[in-house]
């Protein structure tokens, strides 16, 4: 007999959502975290679109911040504003939100068992073995990788997963902020990443960046970029934060035998911003409704349909944004340049603020395309190289 039905390894925003589903629906649930505190270190923007009240709980006093549209920069700082009239985003409190998650799972039955670090995973036979605790071993029913990009489950049958690095500092700043704007800056040395500067207050602001370099490169980049900002002036660092980033694979298995990932261990996220917040609760919710149908079953071989309905619900949208990073990844910063001023030119801010979506960035590129405004802006001498990137689009 099994120790548990469900073992969750990783007490991640995704994994405690996926456990409080399960838990509600009376099965017995662990989850192993190799931390000894949900949430800490931070290692996100904390900037989610308001489709999270649609996909979860989000109690009023975990938001910081609303956000209603963006002023977006390119390397010289010719900018395009976008914004909507109602709330487009929440600025949380990420440490607290994730206690919150796994606290509500612990009050729905599931345990949570911290400084628990699993060493590796067997799959066929449904077991775990701990690096520490005496490298204990536990059985279960089902075991999903939420344990991130590093993923111990997600190792067990998969490559390791490619990842970017990013940093964060939380800043005090002597200027008041424009509270409802976040600010986007891209450049082709960032490619595929960019820096961003999201308001937590009129006195605060998260500070970050995400690319391709180490995390020495990354702190001499945001040194560099906080003076040039008129907005970021005089500023006082308060908090220095470090991540990696998984990126999107679409090839990645999510499921093999009596194991299944979720969230970052499974890529779950968008190619062109790196989160995967709301992805990761969605999937909980699929994840959640798949594993009863098996565990009521008594078949593991149900568990494949929890990858057949994520591809089905999240792979188009989600390659879509992938040739969307692979085309800005051609572009010099000279042509980000006069990217940005031919779309100013022709009325880009409108069309982006009436049909742009953080989260569901499909619709746009749809209507820039049906527009021609995306090849129209580009360098001609890249017109082969991003057909080629659309042409199954």
């Amino acid at each position: 007999m099994s120790d548990y039905d469900i073992l969750i390894v990783g007490a991640g925003p995704a994994g405690s959502t996926f456990a409080r589903h399960m838990a509600k629906n009376g099965y017995k649930v662990g989850i192993l975290e190799k931390k000894k505190e949900v949430g800490l270190p931070l290692q996100c923007a904390g900037l989610l679109g308001k489709k999270i009240k649609n996909l979860n709980t989000l109690p009023e006093e975990f938001i910081l911040n609303e956000i209603n549209g963006a002023y977006l920069h390119s390397p010289s700082n010719h900018i395009m504003k976008v914004s909507k009239k109602d709330t487009q985003a929440y600025v949380l409190d990420r440490v607290a939100y994730d206690k919150y998650l796994a606290e509500t799972a612990a009050g729905e039955g599931a345990e949570i068992l911290l400084k628990h670090n699993v060493k590796s995973v067997n799959s066929e036979r449904g077991t775990v073995k701990l690096a520490n605790q005496g490298q204990k071993e536990i059985s279960a029913r089902v075991i999903v990788g939420a344990d991130g990009h590093s993923s111990s489950v997600s190792n067990s049958f998969n490559k390791s997963s490619n990842t970017v690095k990013a940093s964060q500092y939380l800043v005090e700043t002597s200027k008041p902020l424009e509270t409802d704007f976040v600010n986007l800056h891209v450049n082709s040395a960032l490619s595929p990443g960019f820096i961003w500067s999201i308001p937590i207050s009129e006195n605060q602001a998260r500070i970050g960046l995400f690319g391709n370099h180490d995390y020495p490169s990354l702190k001499q980049i945001l040194s560099k970029f906080m003076p040039s900002q008129n907005y970021l002036q005089d500023i006082k660092i308060l908090k220095k934060y470090h991540g990696e980033i998984p990126v999107f694979d679409s090839k990645k298995a999510l499921v093999n035998k009596k194991s299944l990932l979720l969230g970052d261990a499974a890529s779950q996220v968008k190619p062109t911003t790196g989160g995967g917040l709301l992805i990761g609760f969605a999937c909980a919710k699929i994840a959640a409704d798949v594993v009863t149908k098996a565990l009521d079953n008594d078949k593991t071989s149900i568990l494949k349909e929890y990858e057949v309905q994520y591809r089905k619900e999240f792979e188009k949208e989600l390659k879509t944004q992938l040739m969307v990073q692979k085309t800005f990844e051609l572009l010099s910063d000279k042509d980000l340049d006069e990217m940005f001023i031919k779309l100013k030119e022709k009325g880009a801010e409108d069309i982006i603020s009436t049909y742009g979506d953080m989260d569901s960035q499909s619709p746009l590129v749809k209507e820039l395309l049906k527009r021609g405004l995306i090849f129209s802006v580009l360098p001609k001498v890249l017109y082969r190289s991003v057909s080629q990137i659309w042409k199954f689009f």
